[in-house]
């Protein structure tokens, strides 16, 4: 079995005092991918670079205290590609790729638009500009997942009060309308609403207000996988038992022989 964790940990220094080392080890994740580090690799310690022995790959921001994701493995990859190859999105450090044999997982920081409207047109050019890498990625006939905040909501089951954001970035028409064309176009899969096709699955919570304590949420956090990948998944969940974030971490098993037997980096987590 292959357990593959997204989390955004909005800071990986708040969420390491808040339990998130200590739940990697706890979780027996075999891949962990992370967003929002909001570090700097001279910020990184040891133990978030490589958190229990695990192999980690990151991309931070050329801006302090924002976005950087990373991937980490029980497995060191046999290929590593950091950044799209995009100047304007890469100096933000949204992207980074780990291949281990025929499976590559991708820990993606999608942008929000929702702080100015220029934040907005930034996240429709990367939508342009990750969408033909979607089509290519899955032509190459690969197993992938893109673990990640795509910032998107793409139904009204995917976030409580959908009446009320039909007009706010996260919910509007043209990003709901580019989630399904990922999906139906492409042929790429929502994993957790493919499991789990009544269940909300709320993974992020505005900080106003109680919305966490009264699960007003939003699923923006995804498995967007291939479907060779996607027809071995057998179980998800979303994490709660402890807030390490304003998201929370999304967590899917998969039938799919691990590649530890080679070039494995620890014997296990502790």
């Amino acid at each position: 079995m292959l357990k593959i964790i997204s989390a955004n940990v909005n800071g990986i220094r708040s969420a390491y005092k808040k339990g998130f080392y200590e739940y990697i080890a706890a979780s027996g994740a075999d891949i962990v991918c992370v967003q929002e580090l909001k570090a700097q690799e001279p910020d990184l310690s040891e133990d978030m670079k490589n958190p229990h022995g695990m192999y980690g790959v990151w991309h931070c921001a050329e801006k302090r205290g924002y976005s950087g994701v990373a991937v980490y493995s029980r497995q060191r990859p046999d290929n590593v590609q950091i950044g799209m190859g995009i100047e304007e999105f890469d100096r933000e450090g949204r992207f980074v790729r780990a291949d281990f044999g025929n499976l590559s997982v991708i820990s993606l920081y999608l942008p929000s638009g929702t702080s100015a409207p220029e934040r907005q047109e930034l996240k429709y050019r990367f939508l342009d500009a990750f969408y033909p890498m979607l089509a290519e990625m899955k032509a190459a006939g690969r197993d992938i997942v893109v673990c990640g905040d795509w910032n998107i909501a793409h139904q009204n089951i995917d976030l409580k009060n959908w009446k009320g954001n039909q007009k706010n970035s996260g919910f509007l028409p043209e990003e709901r309308a580019w989630i399904g064309k990922v999906i139906n176009d492409l042929g790429w899969t929502d994993m957790w609403r493919t499991l789990y096709p009544e269940e909300p699955g709320y993974t992020w919570w505005s900080n106003r207000g109680q919305a966490y304590a009264n699960n007003v949420g939003w699923r923006i956090d995804y498995h967007m996988v291939t479907p060779g990948l996607a027809a071995k998944a057998v179980r998800a969940h979303v994490y709660k038992d402890e807030k390490f974030s304003d998201h929370a971490p999304l967590v899917v098993e998969y039938d799919y022989t691990p590649l530890y037997e080679n070039n494995a980096v620890g014997a296990g987590l502790a």
